[in-house]
Formats: structure tokens, sequence, C-alpha cells
């Protein structure tokens, strides 16, 4: 790829970034993307083939599961890895304004651009399901439902505290109260992998 459609593919995507942030994904029209990007429309055309695939694009860099790297070598402590990734996903959710975005208005759409999302954070769930049943013994079943049960809670809570300061007494605007929550799922991950 040469530097030029290269920056502006970076300049597109950083206007999305910009749009989001400001109008949420409501706001994103066209004009206003190509102008926000300082760059003709038809670029989004040329380089993303459509508006959607230039959002899909987008929206791709900022799930926290699409992201998660399926690469893991060496021996792995099941529990600790399972502790890792739901604490990692506390705190990109707490911390990344453009993902909590991305979950409201998805939880508003049923287009191609959010099937397209639950289709790849479906792939990758299904792939860690996997994997942790084949290093646990336990069924698929089983660990499905206990991840979807804690990814959930983590991702309606990390929502919630904008809009609510304590949930069933925890405080979720506070780091204390976020403690609380990855102790009692760590403790849970304990009983589940028998430590």
């Amino acid at each position: 790829m040469n530097k030029d459609r290269e920056n502006t593919e970076w300049r597109l995507l950083d206007a999305v970034g910009k749009i989001i942030e400001e109008e949420g994904f409501e706001g994103l029209k066209v004009n206003l993307v190509a102008r926000k990007a300082g760059v003709s429309k038809m670029l989004i055309y040329r380089y993303f083939g459509s508006m959607d695939r230039l959002i899909t694009a987008y929206v791709g860099q900022h799930d926290f599961w699409i992201n998660f790297q399926t690469k893991i070598s060496g021996q792995i402590e099941l529990s600790e890895f399972v502790k890792g990734l739901f604490k990692q996903q506390i705190l990109v959710m707490r911390e990344d304004f453009i993902l909590k975005r991305l979950h409201r208005w998805e939880l508003s759409q049923d287009n191609e651009i959010t099937k397209n999302l639950r289709d790849k954070r479906e792939h990758k769930g299904i792939w860690l399901v996997e994997f942790v049943s084949k290093l646990s013994g336990y069924p698929q079943e089983k660990i499905a439902v206990f991840a979807t049960l804690i990814s959930s809670a983590i991702t309606y809570l990390t929502l919630l505290e904008e809009n609510c300061k304590t949930y069933n007494g925890i405080p979720l605007r506070e780091t204390e109260g976020w403690e609380q929550i990855e102790k009692g799922i760590n403790e849970l991950i304990d009983i589940v992998f028998g430590k």
C-alpha cells in the first residue's frame, strides 16, 4: 500500500472516530466524514467500497473481543488466563469511550455493520470457548454460559457506570468497586476451575 493511500485511510478512520465522539454513530454521514478528514468523498468509496465498510473497519479496530489475540504460546495456567481476559475486558471497557458508544449503538441497531460485528465477535467467542473447554475438560456448553454471563455483566456495568453511581451497593465509578467486582469474578473462576 502506498503512503498516500495509507495516510488517507488513517485520516478517514480518524474522522469516523471524531464524529462518533461528538455525535455518536448516528452522525456518521459520507459528506461529514470526508469533510472532517479533508478528502474527497470519492476516496471513501475507492479505498473502502462504501460508507458501511469504512465504519466496519473502524469498529473492527475497537471491539475488545474481536481484537483479542488468539495466538497463545507455551504453557498457560488456565484460571490465570481466564482471569486475565476478564480483567482486560474491564480495563478496556472502562477506558474506551468509543467502545462504550459502539455497544450502545449496537444494542439499538440491526444492520449489516452490527451483523458483521456480531459475526466476528461470535467467531472469536466460539474459538475461546473451545480453547478453554479443551484445556479444562469442561463441556463447551458450560464454558459458553459461564463466559457469557461474566462478559455480558462486565459490558452492562461499564455502560451503566456513566449514569449510575452504584449497583447492589458496589460503587461503579470508583476503583474500589471494580476491584470488588474483579475479586468476585476471580473467586468464581477459581470455583469453576477447581483452584
